[in-house]
């Protein structure tokens, strides 16, 4: 009996502490689900500047990486016909729903550039209508795997004048924007952090 209680004390104490881990770190996406889907139960949807006219190219997807799967993201990002991106986004809510992150301080990323470039972080709220409005945050992504935070201060906002409401978004995406080059990048792990 003394046992048994022993061993159940210590499954509690690592549920708590895993909960207690919860509290701190949200999963977005580790691309481990092998149908594709996010943690959030939604899938990354890649596009690029053609949908208004310019002639960027762009490949987007899963690929094995020592192991596991990553999103890549690569491409020619080209600047004629007023284009200059091209990216991948995860709805974080249901077509008109919000996504509440206010709880946590910042988003973090696990990736590397294989090719270096102008790589950002895109987030889109209530409060970003038009398509040409979002919040930014640079994506200084290097050649080797590496953990990025970047805190909600981070992102500014572009052709809006509002502040970031993170109790509101709708969508985040990963860019390679603004700068003609060959982009290649890889994520492993999306996460909210507040630790």
């Amino acid at each position: 009996m003394k046992k048994a209680l022993g061993v159940l004390a210590l499954v509690l104490v690592a549920a708590h502490a895993l909960a207690g881990n919860s509290e701190h770190v949200m999963l977005i996406d580790d691309f481990s689900a092998p149908d594709g889907r996010s943690a959030l139960g939604r899938s990354w949807e890649g596009f690029s500047d053609r949908v208004m006219g310019g002639r960027s190219d762009m490949q987007s997807g899963y690929r094995q990486v020592d192991g596991g799967n990553v999103l890549f993201l690569r491409g020619r990002v080209r600047l004629d016909n007023n284009g200059g991106f091209i990216q991948v986004r995860l709805p974080l809510a249901e077509r008109g729903g919000r996504f509440d992150a206010g709880g946590f301080r910042a988003l973090r990323l696990e990736a590397r550039a294989v090719r270096p470039g102008a790589y950002y972080v895109h987030l889109r709220s209530v409060d970003t209508r038009r398509p040409w409005a979002y919040y930014r945050a640079r994506l200084n992504a290097t050649d080797e795997w590496s953990q990025i935070e970047l805190p909600w201060a981070e992102f500014e906002p572009r052709n809006l004048d509002r502040p970031l409401a993170t109790s509101s978004l709708r969508a985040i995406a990963i860019v390679a924007y603004g700068e003609a080059f060959d982009a290649d990048i890889e994520i492993r792990r999306v996460e909210l952090v507040n630790d």
